[in-house]
């Protein structure tokens, strides 16, 4: 029976099993039940995602979804198993891939490898999100942690924490899109995944600095540790800073709104309609909160993105791919796995 003393397990966020309406329904209902999506009491929260998401949103997701599989099946699932075969060959340490909603499911992944790694003292989690938000880097932990609890396993978990500054994960994202940077063009947009701004709030160990403070991403605070708009700042200025961009030639925004709750801003359907009135013709778009292309991306970014910018008089848009299984973020993910 193999013996380790470390475990890495890599957690993603999911796909559905396939684009028929049925897979996306299920996908949806446990993504949007996690009480760190929809941060509202449970009957409320099963009141809007029953009453009012899952009768009209699966089907049109799962339209969203069939312009961007593949072959082999989910993007986002195809690229996190290269990711992984990836590491796999630059450490030594045993390697386990986990969805946070549909499958591989964390339960089954964590209890395989509990079975074949039993004298095992340590599992490190790496959460596949650089900035940290309680519906990311928080409900990935609390559900390990939860796997582990119902094992009844006293194997330790060691967190690896948002790496939004870390200047391997910086020049990996330099690296990936500096092909792109060497072409003709007039602005890059550095669009995040939205948050609803309660999250903030809600993860303000002050409470009562995340938009309480004036100019509060700037001023220094412990709150900058779980607070996603100003890792998402800071990732943006050290990222143009690597690449040389000045400050007038890229913007930050934020996507995949849902709700009607307010979100942070600006939203990047807005920047992409403005950018062409403002001069921009030839735009760069890249997605740095997300390490893996998925349906936010290719089908969000890549495909409404490009229509709203064109329409608007854009003349070229092009979208730079995520880490995905790019050499650098493999072995960084390689030296983080090893470190003590």
């Amino acid at each position: 029976m193999a013996e380790t003393k470390r475990l890495v397990l890599l957690v993603n966020l999911g796909s559905p099993d396939s684009t028929e309406t049925g897979d996306v329904r299920r996908y949806l209902r446990q993504f949007l039940m996690d009480r760190y999506v929809i941060d509202a009491p449970y009957v409320l929260r099963k009141l809007i995602v029953e009453g009012f998401i899952l009768p009209y949103r699966p089907k049109h997701s799962a339209e969203a979804y069939k312009t961007i599989w593949w072959d082999e099946g989910s993007p986002l699932i195809v690229l996190s198993h290269r990711l992984k075969e990836g590491l796999e060959k630059q450490i030594s340490h045993p390697v386990g891939l986990a969805m946070r909603y549909g499958r591989p499911a964390i339960d089954d992944v964590v209890s395989g490898l509990l079975k074949r790694y039993p004298g095992v003292g340590e599992i490190l989690l790496i959460p596949l999100y650089p900035h940290y938000a309680l519906a990311t880097t928080k409900t990935v932990t609390e559900a390990v942690r939860g796997s582990l609890r119902r094992l009844k396993s006293s194997v330790r978990l060691r967190v690896k924490p948002p790496f939004y500054d870390d200047p391997g994960y910086i020049e990996a994202l330099y690296s990936g899109m500096a092909s792109y940077l060497k072409g003709e063009f007039d602005h890059i947009l550095f669009s995040y995944h939205g948050l609803p701004e309660r999250h903030l709030k809600k993860a303000d160990p002050t409470g009562g600095h995340c938009l309480k403070t004036e100019n509060c991403c700037r001023r220094p605070s412990p709150a900058h540790k779980s607070c996603y708009r100003h890792q998402v700042y800071r990732t943006s200025e050290l990222l143009a800073r690597r690449a040389g961009i000045p400050g007038d030639r890229y913007s930050l925004a934020f996507q995949s709104r849902l709700g009607v709750d307010s979100w942070l801003k600006p939203s990047t359907a807005d920047i992409l309609h403005s950018l062409p009135g403002r001069g921009v013709k030839k735009l760069l778009v890249a997605c740095p909160s997300f390490v893996t292309d998925c349906l936010e991306t290719l089908e969000e970014i890549g495909l409404q993105g490009r229509e709203i910018f064109l329409k608007a008089g854009g003349e070229s848009y092009t979208m730079i791919p995520c880490l995905n299984d790019h050499p650098d973020w493999i072995t960084l993910l390689a030296r983080w796995s090893m470190s003590a």
